[in-house]
C-alpha cells in the first residue's frame, strides 16, 4: 500500500512518462514517526508527537504534517497533560529523552493517575470508530485510495496504514 507521498510519486512518474496506466511501483515514502499506538510512560501518542516536534525543529518533517502541528491529536495530548504546546516544543528543543520530557510535562502540567491514562489510551485508540471523527476517517481513506480497507476503522489504524505499518489483510 502506498502512502500519500508514495501515491503522489507514482502519479508524477506516470505523468512524466506520458503513461496511460500507473506504473507498478512499490515505493512507500517512509516518515520516521512512531505509530500513535506506541507508548511512552504508558501513554499512547506522546512519542509520535515528540517525533513530529523533533523532525520539524530539524526541518525534516514532511510538509503534509505541518498543518496539524499542535492541533488534532497533538492538541488533545497537551490538554490531557495540561501543558502548553509551544512550551513543550521549547522543552523538546533543549534535548533529553522521551521519559525526561514526559517527566517535565508531569511537573509543569499534571501527572495523570493510572485510571486517567487508561481512559486516555482507550479514547485515543478508538478515535474515529463510531464517533464524530468517523466521517473524517472515511474521507481520508477515500483520499488515500483505501476505501476497500474494512480493517481501517479508527484514526490510529488509518495513520498506521497510510504510513505503511498496517499491511493489507491477506
Amino acid at each position: 500500500m502506498l502512502s500519500r507521498g508514495g501515491m503522489r510519486i507514482r502519479f508524477c512518474f506516470a505523468r512524466l512518462n506520458g503513461a496511460r496506466e500507473r506504473p507498478k511501483l512499490h515505493f512507500v515514502a517512509q516518515v520516521p514517526l512512531r505509530s500513535p499506538s506506541e507508548k511512552v510512560g504508558g501513554l499512547f501518542y506522546f512519542g509520535r508527537m515528540l517525533d513530529k516536534i523533533r523532525l520539524h525543529a530539524k526541518g525534516e518533517l514532511p510538509s503534509d504534517y505541518h498543518a496539524n502541528l499542535g492541533k488534532g491529536f497533538d492538541e488533545k495530548c497537551v490538554k490531557f497533560l495540561r501543558v502548553d504546546h509551544d512550551g513543550l516544543v521549547e522543552r523538546v528543543k533543549q534535548g533529553g529523552t522521551d521519559k525526561e520530557i514526559l517527566d517535565w510535562c508531569f511537573t509543569v502540567g499534571r501527572k495523570p493517575t493510572e485510571d486517567d491514562i487508561y481512559v486516555w489510551n482507550e479514547f485515543m485508540r478508538k478515535r474515529g470508530w463510531n464517533d464524530e471523527v468517523s466521517e473524517m476517517v472515511v474521507r481520508r481513506k477515500a483520499e488515500a485510495g483505501m476505501t476497500d480497507r474494512s480493517d481501517i476503522q479508527t484514526s490510529f489504524q488509518f495513520i498506521d496504514a497510510d504510513e505503511g505499518r498496517l499491511p493489507k489483510p491477506g
